[in-house]
């Protein structure tokens, strides 16, 4: 990359900015929070317990991770406001390259919805709220984590829509905590349902 083009972002962007720092904050802990209490929840049903049954306890915690998210939303939206835009990316090729990914990443957020439901959107298996079968259905035949990777190309998509550096740095940010968050619950998942498997192969 060019001298003359790293110089200018180092201007453009400055990491330490307060909301910058809230931004990264409230990314890395939404998928940090929900995988915490899923696990303490599979471990002691505790969630079950207090809200009288698996259910009401994932819905009540599915609006939660809801409002975190929307939280979440608004701070990259501040920080992004609050810095500057980057003149490279203020044109219409890239402003229409991000409603493209904006239109594309809503796509595979509501159709994973769709095909999942609440219940296995926001972690029901945790609750003992088990699918019967693996989902398969689009966009699940596109790729895997379709709701991850729908919202990051949101996220970018904003981006740069917003001709905005530090947008794409968030962004980022974004696809490294989905990435860790997918690392831990991709095989604790798998687990519960081979657990599932054992248990019925002995009654």
């Amino acid at each position: 990359m060019d001298v003359s083009v790293l110089t200018e972002l180092s201007r453009l962007i400055d990491l330490r900015e307060p909301r910058f720092c809230v931004a990264v904050i409230a990314i890395i802990f939404n998928p940090f929070f929900w995988n915490v209490v899923a696990r303490w929840e599979h471990r002691t049903r505790g969630l079950t317990r207090l809200f009288g049954g698996p259910y009401l306890a994932c819905y009540s915690l599915a609006l939660l991770i809801l409002l975190l998210n929307v939280y979440r939303s608004h701070s990259i939206t501040v920080a992004m406001k609050g810095q500057s835009r980057w003149e490279l990316l203020d044109n219409a090729q890239v402003y229409y390259t991000g409603a493209a990914l904006l239109i594309l990443g809503s796509l595979f957020v509501i159709s994973s919805f769709m095909a999942l439901g609440v219940t296995g959107t926001f972690l029901g298996d945790y609750f003992g709220i088990l699918m019967d079968q693996k989902v398969t259905s689009f966009p699940f035949n596109v790729m895997e984590n379709p709701m991850y990777w729908g919202s990051t190309a949101n996220y970018l998509g904003l981006a740069l829509m917003n001709a905005s550096p530090i947008g794409v740095v968030l962004a980022v940010v974004v696809d490294v905590s989905y990435r860790v968050a997918i690392a831990y619950e991709g095989p604790f998942t798998e687990e519960i349902y081979r657990q599932r498997s054992r248990r019925c192969k002995h009654k």
